[in-house]
């Protein structure tokens, strides 16, 4: 008689809680409901906040130590100078004295002088020429067949570099490739890519397009790793021949 009271008192708490679990659901849904609504609405009010901005393709040069630049001032002759961007990242120049330039594309360069020397020149005009700078490369470093560093021309994706640096290597890990690039901030972004499902699935839409500095790593996979611990059955039971 006992045992049947708990059975009737442990169903009746398994259908309170049941339905306690339906009610509690059914009074979130309106509100999850509301909140999707809401977050549709503003995305298509505002389509640009619902997906991420392009990357830049094309990025502008920006000024590095060693980059000699060449200053001409159309109307005041007298400060036309040839400057050096020091290894601190500051040039020296005519009437104005020191001026942080690293990192600077020569448009936001040619601004900042317009802004020193109108401190006393009305309204300069100032044309900047890069007369020297360090040609674009790109590192490849890892199982490649050719790692080194290479001259980077025109617009040239990863899996393009994988090419002129001679494909990989039969120990490389392919389908988890870093490309490293260093950032504006001094930071430095790290990408992993998946080269081996991009060429399987013939999809190249995640190809990024290098910059200048960039450093491409692949890692050696685990077979190759743990290959040199398997014994060679032409070689006997695993024992190392000297």
């Amino acid at each position: 008689m006992i045992i049947k009271i708990l059975r009737r008192y442990a169903f009746l708490c398994i259908l309170v809680g049941a339905l306690a679990t339906a009610a509690a659901q059914e009074k979130s849904e309106p509100t999850d409901r509301a909140k999707s609504q809401q977050a549709r609405s503003e995305s298509e009010q505002n389509p640009s906040a619902a997906r991420p901005g392009p990357a830049q393709r094309y990025p502008r040069y920006l000024l590095r130590s060693s980059d000699v630049l060449q200053l001409t001032f159309s109307i005041s002759p007298e400060f036309d100078q040839i400057v050096t961007v020091q290894p601190d990242g500051y040039i020296s120049l005519r009437g104005v004295g020191e001026l942080q330039v690293a990192g600077k594309s020569v448009p936001e360069l040619t601004e900042a002088l317009r802004k020193a020397y109108g401190q006393f020149l009305h309204e300069p005009l100032i044309s900047v020429e890069l007369k020297d700078f360090e040609k674009p490369y790109f590192i490849a470093g890892g199982q490649f067949s050719k790692p080194g560093k290479y001259e980077l021309r025109g617009d040239t994706t990863v899996t393009e570099a994988v090419s002129i640096a001679g494909g990989f290597t039969e120990k490389a890990k392919h389908s988890d490739v870093v490309l490293y690039r260093r950032v504006p901030s001094g930071w430095v972004q790290a990408k992993r890519l998946n080269i081996k499902l991009m060429l399987a699935s013939r999809d190249l839409s995640e190809d990024l397009h290098l910059q200048s500095g960039d450093l491409i790593y692949v890692p050696q996979n685990s077979i190759s790793k743990i290959r040199q611990f398997i014994p060679n059955p032409g070689l006997g039971a695993g024992f190392t021949i000297p």
